[in-house]
C-alpha cells in the first residue's frame, strides 16, 4: 500500500508533477504552464537545511565529515526516487509519451527530483515546520539503518575494502545498457569479483549505478558471512 501525500493545494502539487515534458503535449493532462523544475530548486534547499539541522541537533558530538556523510545518504538520489516510489509519485507523474516510453517513470533521477519538487510545494503551501515534520516521518527514520549498514559510506570504496580483506580481485564494473534520452538516460551495470558477478544497479549516471550495483555486492558478501 502506498504512502499518502500530506494535503497540499492542487495547483501546487499539480506543478510538483509536472515534467518538463508534459508542457509540449496537450494530452499530457496537466493544466500547469511551468514545469516542476522551481519547484524542485526550491524543495532541494529547503531539504538540505531541514536534514542539516536535524543532523547538527542530532549529533552533536560528531565531526563535520561524519554529517556530511551522513546527509549525503541521506539526500541521495536513489534515497529520494526510493520515498518517491513508495508515494508512487512515477505513476503521478505528468509527463510526454515519448518520456514515458523512455522509461520516465521509473528514472530515478527524475523520481528524487519530482519528491524534491513536492518538498518545495509543501513549503510554499504550508510552510518549514510541516515539512520538518514529513520529512522526520518518512526519510530521517531510514537514518538508523543508514548507519547500521554503513550505507553514508560510498559503495564502491567499502567493496573493495571488503574484497580485499577476502583476498580477493579488485571489483569491476561493466556498462550492460544505457537507455533512455539524453538528458535522461538509465544506466545498468553489473559488478564482478573474479568472474562471478555480485550485483546489478541502475542509475541516472554510470557511477550511479555502479554505487547501486556494488550496494547489492556488499549485501551479498554479508549475507554469505
Amino acid at each position: 500500500m502506498s504512502k499518502k501525500l500530506p494535503q497540499i493545494k492542487s495547483a501546487l502539487l499539480e506543478t510538483a508533477l509536472t515534467h518538463r515534458s508534459a508542457l509540449n503535449e496537450p494530452t499530457s493532462g496537466t493544466s500547469s504552464t511551468v514545469s516542476n523544475e522551481r519547484l524542485e530548486f526550491l524543495g532541494d534547499a529547503v531539504l538540505e537545511v531541514v536534514v542539516t539541522r536535524y543532523l547538527f541537533e542530532q549529533f552533536p558530538k560528531e565531526p563535520e565529515g561524519t554529517l556530511t556523510a551522513f546527509r549525503s545518504a541521506l539526500v541521495r538520489t536513489e534515497t529520494l526516487a526510493s520515498l518517491a516510489q513508495e508515494f508512487e509519485l512515477g505513476a503521478r507523474l505528468y509527463m510526454s509519451h515519448g518520456e514515458e516510453a523512455s522509461g520516465g517513470r521509473t528514472n530515478l533521477s527524475l523520481l528524487a527530483n519530482t519528491f524534491e519538487a513536492v518538498i518545495g510545494a509543501l513549503y510554499l503551501d504550508q510552510g518549514l515546520e510541516a515539512v520538518v515534520k514529513f520529512v522526520q516521518e518518512n526519510l530521517l527514520v531510514k537514518l538508523p539503518e543508514i548507519q547500521s549498514k554503513k550505507l553514508y559510506k560510498d559503495a564502491k570504496s567499502l567493496l573493495q575494502e571488503t574484497v580485499q580483506a577476502l583476498g580477493q580481485p579488485t571489483p569491476e564494473y561493466d556498462v550492460l545498457t544505457a537507455q533512455g534520452m539524453d538528458h535522461a538516460k538509465t544506466f545498468t551495470v553489473v559488478v564482478r569479483v573474479g568472474r562471478q558477478v555480485f550485483g546489478q544497479g541502475q542509475g541516472p549516471s554510470k557511477q550511479a549505478a555502479q554505487q547501486e550495483a556494488a550496494s547489492q555486492a556488499l549485501a551479498v558478501f554479508e549475507k554469505n558471512k
